[in-house]
């Protein structure tokens, strides 16, 4: 059984059984959380979101040697995933564990929780569905407990609760959990139960201008695109007029050679 889906057309949902609960790891990595949870569950369908390629593919080996057949893993962006291919309001659970905190202020943007992933959150988390959520980046943790209670504010009402986090044994730690804790780092967790509120449809993705090219990027990359050709042009000419001379060279010497052998024989 091939456990990685291959998305054929990113506008289309995946195949979801709807008969059966989900639960769905964000950056789920190995697979060392998920495939264990999918081993003490087989009644529920798990889904990891992983992005490096090299991950999927061990997440996959470790369900077909553990003949785990419960657990898919799909390598794609974690907001587009949410927005586009998930069934509406069927996920029990949603686990993102030690997510990227891109720390630097100026790659803020990049980080995962923000109103359209809570949006779109909401939308697939079945009505009391809860969001696990571990980090150990106290920083990025207080802005994820911001970022819900300003979602509490929103004209509608609150559509997130605040409630205890799941007890994570040893046994089911993340590959990144393991590390840090071994490192003696201090994990900051915390879990939203969803809440009944008025369903609206998601708005469309849209790439915000600062996520566009520029213009003197575009430029410059087309610059060194010129300058590459320029410089590969020069290159094969030297080696073409160094291959001339050479071949000059030994044609001149081998008429040299020729004609001195001639002369030999001649006065001979």
């Amino acid at each position: 059984m091939d456990h990685i889906i291959r998305v054929t057309n990113p506008c289309e949902p995946i195949d979801i059984d709807l008969g059966k609960p989900l639960e769905i790891e964000v950056g789920c990595g190995k697979g060392q959380f998920l495939t264990r949870r999918a081993k003490e569950n087989p009644d529920c369908e798990f889904l990891g979101i992983e992005r490096m390629l090299e991950r999927v593919r061990l997440f996959d080996g470790k369900c077909r040697r553990g003949s785990i057949d419960n657990a898919r893993v799909l390598r794609l962006e974690a907001l587009y995933t949410f927005h586009y291919l998930l069934p509406d309001h069927h996920a029990r659970r949603v686990y993102v564990f030690f997510p990227d905190p891109w720390p630097k202020k100026k790659h803020h943007s990049h980080r995962l929780f923000g109103p359209l992933f809570l949006d779109a959150l909401w939308k697939r988390l079945e009505i009391g569905g809860k969001l696990e959520f571990a980090t150990d980046h106290k920083e990025y943790f207080e802005t994820v407990l911001e970022c819900f209670a300003e979602d509490a504010k929103r004209e509608g009402g609150a559509r997130f609760e605040r409630v205890e986090p799941m007890a994570r044994p040893k046994e089911v730690w993340t590959e990144f959990e393991t590390m840090f804790r071994e490192q003696g780092l201090p994990i900051y967790s915390a879990a939203w139960r969803s809440l009944t509120v008025e369903d609206r449809p998601l708005e469309p993705l849209r790439i915000p201008p600062e996520a566009e090219p520029r213009e003197g990027i575009v430029r410059r990359i087309g610059s060194r695109q010129d300058v590459a050709e320029t410089e590969l042009r020069e290159d094969i000419v030297r080696r073409i007029g160094s291959r001339q001379n050479v071949a000059e060279t030994e044609l001149r010497e081998g008429i040299v050679r020729r004609i001195g052998s001639r002369q030999d024989v001649a006065e001979t």
